[in-house]
């Protein structure tokens, strides 16, 4: 996971403001969670069609 430093993220929040800050990071934190769930079907999917 990417780590955020916590100036940039004091920096972004000042510049687009609190509500586009933590939507910016809350898809961020969903994205790798979905990345995860889809690696776990295509294992799940790939033991699913072995005879």
């Amino acid at each position: 996971m990417k780590e955020v430093c916590y100036i940039d993220l004091v920096s972004f929040i000042k510049e687009l403001g609190f509500p586009i800050a933590l939507t910016f990071y809350l898809l961020v934190r969903i994205e790798t969670k979905l990345d995860k769930i889809t690696e776990l079907l295509q294992i799940l999917t790939e033991k699913k069609d072995k005879p």
